[in-house]
């Protein structure tokens, strides 16, 4: 079993988390004027990845100008880490390709402290994908435990490219945003996305 193989009834059996009501995870984020370069960008391509409708056409064309924009506003030594394979806990399930991993820069070819893990929901299907999200949240977790740099919350997100899920691990529950996020509220994601980082 890998993350990819978790589904979130899984995931929540094996690491015994609770999932409590929906919550507003994000109550007073402003969204952010959309800067200019993302506006063009997704004007630009949006339509192609819709129209090839494939997952990699909506990561290389929404999903990863959307993280990489937000990480460059959230400003300090931030970096987006795409396809990057962990191997954190086998017997438990912890490891496997990750789609995207946000966080702190360590030095060439070195993943630093990740904040956040982001899937690609595969099929289309944000559901679906869940499980994958939450297990790659506990394993970014253990990553920071064992380089000394803890933290009490890991964010994570499922997304088309067109809509977006935000998920939150603290503790031993798992909770999930009030609402899915919609790529023509891109201003609010990206805020999102950005207050995770700064």
């Amino acid at each position: 079993m890998a993350f990819a193989d978790f589904s979130l009834e899984m995931v929540s059996s094996r690491f015994e988390l609770t999932l409590p009501p929906r919550a507003d995870l994000f109550a007073g984020t402003e969204p952010v004027e959309i800067p200019p370069v993302l506006r063009a960008v997704l004007d630009r391509w949006t339509p192609q990845a819709l129209e090839v409708n494939t997952e990699k056409a909506r990561s290389e064309l929404i999903i990863a100008p959307i993280l990489m924009e937000a990480m460059y506003l959230a400003g300090r030594d931030l970096g987006v880490y795409s396809g990057v394979s962990l191997d954190v806990d086998r017997e438990r399930g912890l490891y496997g390709r990750c789609d995207y991993l946000l966080g702190r820069r360590s030095g060439p070819f070195l993943l630093g402290s990740p904040m956040l893990a982001v899937v690609e929901a595969k099929n289309e299907d944000i559901p679906g994908n869940l499980g994958q999200c939450v297990a790659e949240m506990i394993a970014v977790r253990i990553i920071n435990e064992r380089k000394g740099h803890p933290i009490p919350v890991v964010h994570g997100a499922v997304t088309t490219g067109v809509e977006w899920l935000f998920l939150r691990l603290a503790a031993d529950a798992v909770t999930f945003d009030l609402r899915e996020r919609f790529l023509d509220d891109v201003g609010r994601i990206v805020a999102y996305l950005a207050a995770i980082g700064g």
